[in-house]
Formats: structure tokens, C-alpha cells, sequence
């Protein structure tokens, strides 16, 4: 491998930080709020259970087609950018005056991811190939939730001013711009990122992408499928901040910004892990999301914000090493096709857990208890599964 070539794929790994990060800025400010903003305009918890789970479910079910048009098209670029620009629907929140409309913002953002995400994670992955994968999917990360922790602290400022939902959702035009102002720059510094890994000839004329995938990838689609079934996300749990008014408005995004921030220093550590010991780091998946669910639908300050510490542990595990280990075990000419794969389980299982916390939510809190500790003790089984397909082959 030439400098050349390292030097253009953190070049463009890091670009596409800054993208994401612009991105994140837009979206995760959105995102720390969306929930309180439909109980104002009239959402009740299992509302807001059903929106954010359909948002994700969207944001990820769609991945399985934009992966396959990703894989057959090779037109990464633009199916990148036609998702970046669906970005305008955060700033848009600003024109909403139902939960309705709302809602339908919220969900048209997630389907933007679901239209970029594939092609960009290909693309990530052929840089990543020249910088070991948990590493450079890490940095990506970091700089990432850089705009993660951002996004929240502007709607936080927005609040300490004494500004409006409104006005916090308007100034999210600004990084919303940048975003796509900084994907054409990395499309005119690196056009072919496909170029940046080494091809086998053994890839070529492949069988059907379906028919390549291994029993381990499958497993892993199993284990992933359950551990973010009993997850809890953060949309659930602010609600339940704010209607017990455990903090304050203006502490809600706060707290998603240190959830942001650990996941930004926390996915360093972890990718360095997964590229030194592979997926066992992956047990700390079901290990950490039961403790959360018991932090933090309390109603203590302390437990609360401890348990979102763990879930920004969590999130970067999600972010990090679920993506680096698709590139380790697909081809690459499959690989955005396995991206979609994935994505679409993802996104299942975090639609049906938020729906099913929504709902239990309304019966009691102990009952989300029960139902995230049981998946769990699933997921942990699938992955003793997993294990036994690691050892079987080399990852």
C-alpha cells in the first residue's frame, strides 16, 4: 500500500467526518428534542413510542433496497447525496403545528438516512480498509458525535435565552447547508473510493450477494436483531424526563450531549479493541442495556445520569464495531447489499422494542424492566451462537 493511497483514505474518512459531523449537528439537535416537542403539540407516550420507533424502522428498513440499488449501481455519490438532502427536514420542524406534521418531518429525516447510509458506509469501508476497520470507522465516530454533542448544546443555548422550539429548529438551517456544502468537496477530493481498496480477483463474478453471505454473518444478524430489541432509546427516556419532570427542558438536550460525548471518546476505545480482539467486545451489548433501562426510567438525577453514560457506551459499540465487522465479513462487492441487510434487522428491532416500551410504558415501568431484561438473556445466548461460528473460522 503507497502513502498515497493511506493519505487519501483518511482523507476521506475524515471528510466524511466532518460531513457526518455537520450532519449530526442537524439531526441529533432535532433528535435530543423531538419527543418533548410532540407532547407539547399533544403526542401521548405511546405516540411518541410509535414515532420514534416507525422514524427508526424507516431509517433502516430501507436500507435493504438502498443497499441492493447501492451494490447493482455502483452509484454511491448519488444516492449519498439525495440523502444528505433530506437533512431540510429538522429545519423544518420549525413550520410544524401538530404532532402530526411533526411526526412526518421526523420520519422523512430517518428515511434521508436510510438513503445514504449504505452507499457512505461502502464508501467508509474502502478507506477503512487501509487503517484497520474498528479504528477508522472510529474516528469517523468521534468527529461524528463531535456534531452529536454540538446539536443538543444549541437547542440547550436556545432554551437559556429564553428562545422557542421554533426558533432552535430555524437555526438548524445553518449546519444543515454546510453539510452538502462539504460533500461536494469530498466528492471533487476523492471521486473513487472504491479505488482506495485492494480488489481480489477471486470477487469477480460472484454469485448472487444473498448466496455469499455466511452462516456467522447470519448469526450475527440474530444477535444484533436482539440486543437492540431491548434497547432503550433516548426519545423514551427523555419523554419520561419530561413528564415526570425530573430535569428541565433545557437539561434534556444536555444530557443527550454527554450521551454524545462519551459515545465520541468511548468509540476510540472500543474500535481499538475490535481490531486487536474482534467481536467479543460485542457482549458488552446485552451486559450494559439492562443496567441502563433500570437507571434511567427512575426518577433520580444521579441514576439517570449515570444510565446515560451507558447508553452513549452503548451507542458508540452500534456505531462503531456493528459497521467495521459487515466490511471484515462481506466482499466488497456485496458489501453495501450486507449493509442493507443489517441496517434493515437494525431498524426493525429498534421500531418493534420502541413501540413494545411505548406501550408498557403506559402499563408500568416494571414492566419494561421484565421485557429488556428477557430479550437480553436472548441476546446473550445467540451471541455464545455467534461465538461457536468465530471459532470455527477466522474472522
Amino acid at each position: 500500500m503507497s502513502n498515497n493511497i493511506k493519505r487519501a483514505s483518511w482523507q476521506f474518512i475524515l471528510l466524511f467526518g466532518i460531513i457526518s459531523m455537520f450532519g449530526d449537528i442537524t439531526y441529533e439537535g432535532g433528535r435530543s428534542i423531538a419527543s418533548p416537542y410532540l407532547a407539547i403539540l399533544g403526542a401521548s407516550a405511546a405516540v411518541v413510542g410509535l414515532v420514534s420507533g416507525l422514524g427508526e424502522f424507516v431509517g433502516y428498513a430501507f436500507r435493504l433496497l438502498s443497499g441492493y440499488v447501492a451494490a447493482k449501481t455502483k452509484s454511491y455519490w448519488a444516492i449519498t447525496f439525495i440523502g444528505y438532502g433530506l437533512l431540510v427536514s429538522i429545519p423544518l420542524l420549525a413550520l410544524a403545528n401538530n404532532w402530526q406534521l411533526a411526526a412526518f418531518f421526523v420520519v422523512m429525516e430517518r428515511f434521508g438516512k436510510a438513503v445514504r447510509s449504505p452507499a457512505k458506509d461502502t464508501m467508509l469501508s474502502f478507506a477503512t480498509s487501509n487503517t484497520g476497520r474498528g479504528f477508522g470507522f472510529a474516528v469517523h465516530e468521534f468527529i461524528d458525535q463531535i456534531g452529536g454533542i454540538i446539536g443538543p448544546l444549541l437547542f440547550s443555548a436556545v432554551f437559556f435565552l429564553h428562545g422557542t422550539y421554533t426558533q432552535g429548529f430555524t437555526l438548524l438551517w445553518i449546519p444543515a447547508i454546510l453539510t452538502l456544502v462539504f460533500l461536494f468537496t469530498a466528492r471533487i477530493k476523492v471521486p473513487n473510493p472504491e479505488a482506495l481498496e485492494e480488489y481480489h480477483a477471486e470477487e469477480q463474478n460472484t454469485p448472487s450477494p444473498a448466496k455469499n453471505l455466511s452462516a456467522k454473518f447470519w448469526w450475527y444478524m440474530l444477535f444484533s436483531f436482539l440486543s437492540v430489541l431491548g434497547f432503550a432509546n433516548f426519545q423514551l427516556i427523555a419523554y419520561h424526563l419530561k413528564v415526570n419532570t425530573i430535569i428541565t427542558d433545557t437539561q434534556i438536550p444536555f444530557f443527550y450531549a454527554i450521551a454524545m460525548g462519551v459515545d465520541a471518546v468511548a468509540a476510540l476505545l472500543v474500535g481499538k479493541i475490535y481490531d486487536k480482539s474482534g467481536l467479543k467486545v460485542l457482549i458488552l451489548l446485552p451486559l450494559l442495556s439492562v443496567p441502563i433501562a433500570f437507571l434511567t426510567f427512575t426518577y433520580s438525577f444521579n441514576l439517570v445520569l449515570t444510565g446515560i453514560v451507558l447508553w452513549g457506551i452503548v451507542m458508540a459499540i452500534h456505531e462503531t464495531i456493528m459497521r467495521a465487522a459487515i466490511a471484515d465479513m462481506v466482499t466488497r462487492s456485496n458489501r453495501a447489499f450486507a449493509y442493507g441487510i443489517f441496517n434493515t434487522a437494525y431498524g426493525l428491532a429498534w421500531f418493534l422494542g420502541s413501540a413494545a416500551i411505548g406501550c408498557l410504558y403506559e402499563i408500568s415501568i416494571g414492566s419494561i424492566l421484565w421485557f429488556i431484561s428477557c430479550i437480553q438473556v436472548l441476546s446473550v445466548l445467540s451471541f455464545l451462537f455467534l461465538n461457536k461460528q468465530l471459532k470455527k473460522t477466522a474472522l
